[in-house]
């Protein structure tokens, strides 16, 4: 699944140098600090993070999830639900 990430946030271009991190949530609340898990920045700049039990940052179980993601962007941190993922 591909996650889209914008190249800027209020005109402040992304710090790659700082990883994207993602997070996985069955309801929809907003992710407490202890539920994002590091991505990582593919060369063509998009976020990628590995999901399952090989070598993945986590493993979801069989549910819906609401996908969040946040990266550095100047001074901002921007924080988006970025869709769904149905694992079965």
């Amino acid at each position: 699944m591909i996650v889209g990430v914008q190249a800027s946030a209020d005109g402040a271009p992304i710090n790659l140098a700082i990883p994207p991190r993602f997070a996985f949530l069955a309801d929809d609340d907003n992710p407490a600090e202890d539920e994002w898990l590091p991505g990582e920045w593919a060369p063509d700049g998009r976020a990628h993070i590995l999901i399952g039990p090989a070598g993945g940052e986590i493993t979801l179980t069989a549910a819906t999830y609401w996908i969040w993601t946040t990266w550095a962007a100047g001074i901002e941190a921007p924080v988006y639900r970025s869709g769904r993922l149905r694992i079965y």
